[in-house]
């Protein structure tokens, strides 16, 4: 038995579920606190660690590009020091030393030109490489994700976290892996051949440093936060813009154009004062960094004029030429900073990004703790609900020690006021939702001792919201029966009263459906779901309020197929439109959380209680 509670999400509010009894379908973007960008950036590295070879090519070739380029300086210094004073005022020039310096700068020049474009692919490659795994192990989170995950997170949201996020961190690694490698590289370099020209002069050209880190590091922490809200913003509207486009029909009906316009302004206008700080401070790294590589130089300059004028014993002889290299370097040392600030708030932004996809991926995966071997032809469809207590939020319960036997081939209704829970017992039955309390069995063995594939594949369900993909008519009616042949799905959709109107499609049974089958009528989206559920030949069958958006006489069609699908399995009819369910063998009433009534059409009607309230209410037009 499991008694264990689904699993909350403490970033995120309490939800009622929604009409029907259903799980919630929707939630806000909250303002939670961002995580270590530490642990962040780590777990990013492993993932860009995954490319070992192309970072290895990579290292080798910007060594080979860092090498040539601190080459640069030193054979320009050696060029300026083939000319010389004479005593008599006049200079002499060495030319032939002055073209081999020359010489060997341009072959230098040459070289880091033509590696720097294969440092360019090796970039683009690391790049994609990383986001296609990071891409792939989001997306196959997602596929084990618990229903519940997805009721209680805008998809909006999740939707941006798998293409704006990620498209994020692809950028950072594109644009800045490159630059942070050879900064490190460079940095080390020009350090290096500073302390060989004078180790005095290497000090002087540090003095910058400490501040360089003390503003670095207070402008990083004031920063970030604003990258991290920008992308919580722009997850919302991307929940907007998704929540407008599948809502659309009903926001025109009502005349809420304006409100919607409205209402994506204001998140629009949010995100845009939020992005014009974040671009603001994050634009603010550069310049400082600029003014700090500004001084150093001027340093080096005003104490590299002394010291050629004031030789100090402890440091070798100064010359214009090393000068001029001294200058050179100190500007190499401190572009790494630099560039490494400039791309302080595309780095920012990724691990933003970042942080917000690893929320998803330390989300707990659906429970699955079945192992029981019994195979899907085992099953025969005896389902016992045992005291099962349920809520949706704590402390607000749905259902409330609910007892319910089907036996075998049973056709069981389950009616009752919107809200009574009759859709969250096929919830736990599939377990979509756990149990908070109780026992649930088919075949007297729990639920949850039963492998969740086995258990899912042994049920079909015809939802009132139907769910088609963007695929053939053919693959959605084979969608839970792949390998079905063609004949077998005819027969499903002229069982389901399917097939007159698929025939008369210019492509038949190969028509493509648009996104969500919106080229079809609500009834043929119905027609397709029934026969979807006729083909996967089932043991138990769900039908939540499967003939709602039908025409009556299709609808009668329909329930004498259904009379014959029923036969020797287990029915479950969600029913709301009593008229279809006089015919069950037994019909439930559920309220306040339990069975309040049991028996068939005729008995119910006897006893005149809920039942007979709910009928004669239907049959008047009063609205349930």
């Amino acid at each position: 038995m499991n008694n264990q509670k689904p699993q909350s999400n403490n970033n995120m509010p309490p939800l009622r579920p929604m009409g029907g009894g259903r799980g919630p379908m929707g939630a806000r973007v909250n303002g939670e606190k961002p995580k270590n960008a530490k642990k962040t950036l780590l777990r990013l590295i492993k993932y860009i660690g995954k490319s070992k070879a192309i970072i290895i090519t990579l290292i080798i070739i910007m060594a080979v590009v860092t090498v040539t380029d601190l080459a640069g300086p030193a054979l320009q210094g050696a060029a300026i020091d083939t000319i010389t004073l004479n005593q008599d005022g006049g200079f002499s020039v060495d030319f032939d030393a002055m073209v081999g310096y020359l010489i060997m700068m341009g072959v230098m020049f040459a070289i880091s030109a033509t590696l720097a474009l294969f440092q360019g692919i090796l970039a683009a490659k690391l790049s994609q490489n990383t986001v296609y795994t990071l891409r792939n192990d989001l997306f196959q989170k997602i596929s084990r994700l618990p229903i519940k995950y997805t009721d209680t997170h805008k998809h909006g949201d999740i939707m941006s976290r798998m293409t704006n996020d990620v498209e994020n961190v692809s950028n950072a690694i594109s644009q800045s892996i490159a630059s942070l490698i050879s900064s490190v590289l460079t940095l080390v370099g020009a350090l290096s051949m500073m302390i060989y020209y004078g180790w005095i002069m290497a000090l002087i050209a540090c003095l910058t440093v400490p501040l360089t880190i003390f503003i670095s590091t207070n402008l990083a922490k004031f920063m970030r936060k604003y990258f991290v809200e920008r992308q919580k913003i722009l997850g919302k509207i991307n929940g907007q813009v998704e929540e407008m486009v599948t809502s659309y029909k009903t926001v025109v009906a009502y005349g809420k154009e304006k409100k919607a316009v409205e209402e994506f302004s204001e998140s629009s206008e949010e995100l845009k004062k939020c992005a014009i700080r974040a671009k603001v401070w994050g634009s603010v790294m550069g310049p400082c960094m600029n003014f700090l590589g500004n001084l150093q130089y001027v340093l080096i300059a005003a104490f590299g004029g002394f010291f050629v004028l004031n030789p100090v014993p402890v440091m070798r002889q100064l010359s214009i030429g090393n000068i001029q290299s001294m200058l050179q370097y100190s500007k190499k040392f401190t572009r790494p900073v630099n560039e490494i600030a400039n791309q302080y708030a595309t780095i920012l932004t990724a691990l933003a990004g970042a942080e917000r996809i690893f929320e998803i991926m330390d989300s707990a995966d659906e429970i699955d703790e079945g192992t029981n071997e019994i195979t899907v032809s085992e099953i025969n469809g005896n389902i016992e609900f045992e005291n099962i207590d349920f809520s949706y939020v704590e402390g607000e319960q749905v259902l409330k020690g609910l007892d319910l036997s089907v036996k075998k081939g049973q056709k069981i209704a389950i009616v009752g006021a919107t809200g009574s829970g009759k859709t969250t017992v096929v919830n736990l039955l599939t377990r979509f939702y756990e149990i908070d309390g109780g026992r649930i069995t088919i075949d007297g063995i729990d639920i949850c001792d039963i492998p969740k594939s086995t258990l899912r594949h042994s049920i079909a369900i015809v939802l009132q919201d139907t769910v088609l993909f963007s695929d053939t008519i053919r693959a959605n009616i084979k969608y839970g029966r792949p390998e079905a042949t063609d004949e077998e799905m005819k027969r499903a959709a002229a069982l389901a009263k399917a097939d007159v109107f698929i025939e008369r499609l210019p492509d038949g049974y190969d028509t493509v459906l648009a996104e969500s089958g919106s080229n079809l009528s609500q009834g043929q989206r119905q027609l397709l779901s029934i026969a979807r559920a006729v083909l996967a030949d089932p043991k138990i069958l769900i039908l939540d309020e499967a003939t709602s958006s039908v025409d009556t006489r299709t609808e009668m069609h329909i329930q004498q197929a259904m009379v014959a699908l029923m036969q020797n399995r287990t029915s479950l009819i969600i029913a709301h439109r009593l008229s279809t369910i006089r015919d069950a063998d037994r019909i439930v009433v559920i309220k306040d959380g339990k069975v309040y009534e049991s028996g068939n059409h005729d008995e119910l009607l006897s006893q005149k209680g809920e039942y007979f309230k709910l009928y004669n209410n239907q049959f008047a037009g009063i609205a349930t």
